[in-house]
């Protein structure tokens, strides 16, 4: 069976998992990437006292040190995968002594990107690695989902392989550092920035920044502010 990633390849996470390799599974650089997601949020406003949601969250590579960071039940996170959820609860959160930090409840699992469950609007939410695996329809999904659980204001950054203006879109497109090699129609995908202005049509979302952010495989960081006066 071919799947859009491996992340919807449930006996391939089972195998890692089961192999202590859960950090691999998600794409390495534990500690690197990890921090420097927090570091990003918090250089961008993050408080203690904001609700934060981490899209894609895995096993939670950045959830340890945002949560940490955050007033007690405060962090919430989904992510495709039920099995990584659960190691990131009972291995990283219990490793790191947060688990009375993050309640099992606030981590979910959703393939639609459901936040409703929660009954929690959010200050602030992040995507880091998420969407250079997925084709733009799912970033319209998820900007349309998140639209319903933003606090006025709220801001949603992702994680994505850039496509620079002067580059053919349908071509292989390669990435300086990491080498990494995107594609238009299959993983690791690239967008252009014309496709996240398109992504937020009829939503109430503003596409504000984007550009790089130090990220060691070359993905650019976006930024959309939620507008519910608008879309």
């Amino acid at each position: 069976m071919e799947y859009l990633n491996d992340y919807y390849d449930d006996a391939y996470l089972a195998g890692k998992i089961h192999a202590g390799e859960h950090r691999h599974s998600i794409g390495g650089m534990w500690d690197e990437i990890g921090k420097l997601q927090f570091d990003f949020v918090r250089d961008r406003g993050l408080s203690r006292d904001m609700a934060f949601l981490d899209v894609g969250c895995g096993c939670l590579r950045g959830g340890i040190h945002i949560a940490a960071y955050l007033d007690p039940g405060r962090y919430f996170g989904i992510d495709l995968s039920e099995r990584l959820l659960n190691v990131g609860y009972t291995v990283e959160l219990r490793e790191h002594n947060l688990q009375h930090k993050v309640p099992r409840g606030n981590l979910r699992a959703t393939d639609t990107f459901d936040v409703t469950p929660f009954g929690q609007a959010f200050d602030m939410a992040l995507a880091v690695s998420v969407f250079s695996h997925l084709p733009l329809e799912h970033l319209t999904l998820c900007l349309t989902r998140l639209a319903s659980s933003m606090t006025p204001g709220g801001r949603f950054f992702i994680t994505y392989f850039d496509c620079p203006p002067d580059h053919d879109w349908n071509t292989p497109l390669r990435h300086t550092p990491g080498r990494k090699i995107s594609l238009p129609d299959r993983d690791p995908f690239h967008y252009r920035g014309a496709d996240l202005e398109h992504a937020t049509l009829g939503l109430p979302w503003r596409l504000a920044t984007h550009g790089p952010w130090n990220h060691p495989r070359d993905q650019w960081m976006a930024e959309f502010v939620f507008t519910p006066d608008v879309g």
